[in-house]
């Protein structure tokens, strides 16, 4: 199956990461460890000291307004600035989508990107899409539950090569969550185009569902690795290579 671009009157290509651009074993079996084995002593490096206060007050925020959060450790004052990895652990165990997590985990993974000890993973349809996509002038943008920085470090250093001068613009849960119409939208808005001339590419029939909400054109990829997704209400790829 090929989905034509001109065809659908698309202008703009809306893309999640995990799944879709990257294959789920490198956030799960690569990011996801790198971070948790290093969140202890970044919380405790006087270095951070700062940074680790705003990311706590963050987090404070989100355990105020979701009681459902409080199941993840007794008490707040016990994972208080001293002990915080409790529960930021038990965040990471449950896959919870906290932007005060998400930005932590982004921090981590900076420096290990500087370091050289992480390099981004795309499939190696990516780049030829992306170079494709830009000949034929169609926007591309990235929308994932991973703060801006982590997407901005993992497009930059991947074996292909830095593709972010490839990418307009980053989003993240900061404009909305992902099951929710209005987030793309209010994407849309920001690209400068009518939802219906943008085409959102996810693994997840949830976020599919909320894009196909707001009017955008929808896609479900179907990654080797994927967890194995039933979605009858949308077309499907398993290349970016159908994407012409």
């Amino acid at each position: 199956m090929k989905f034509l671009l001109q065809d659908r009157a698309i202008r703009a290509i809306l893309l999640d990461i995990e799944g879709t651009t990257t294959p789920i074993a490198f956030v799960y079996d690569v990011l996801f460890p790198f971070a948790r084995i290093r969140l202890r002593a970044y919380l405790e490096d006087p270095a951070h000291a700062a940074v680790v206060r705003d990311v706590l007050e963050l987090l404070r925020k989100e355990w105020d307004a979701d009681t459902a959060a409080r199941r993840g450790v007794a008490d707040w004052q016990e994972a208080a600035p001293g002990s915080a990895s409790t529960y930021l652990e038990w965040l990471m165990d449950h896959d919870i989508k906290s932007p005060a997590l998400k930005r932590l985990q982004g921090l981590i993974w900076e420096g290990g990107y500087r370091a050289g000890e992480l390099r981004g993973e795309v499939f190696p349809d990516v780049r030829p899409a992306f170079e494709r996509w830009r000949d034929a002038r169609v926007t591309i943008a990235i929308y994932s539950s991973g703060s801006v920085l982590a997407q901005r470090l993992l497009f930059g250093a991947t074996r292909e090569g830095d593709l972010t001068p490839f990418i307009a613009a980053f989003f993240d849960t900061g404009v909305g969550p992902k099951r929710w119409p209005d987030s793309y939208r209010r994407i849309a808005g920001e690209l400068q185009h009518d939802a219906a001339g943008v085409l959102f590419v996810s693994d997840t029939p949830a976020e599919l569902d909320a894009a196909r909400g707001a009017g955008c054109h929808v896609l479900l990829a179907e990654r080797p690795g994927n967890r194995s997704a039933s979605y009858s209400d949308a077309e499907s790829i398993r290349s970016f290579d159908q994407i012409v």
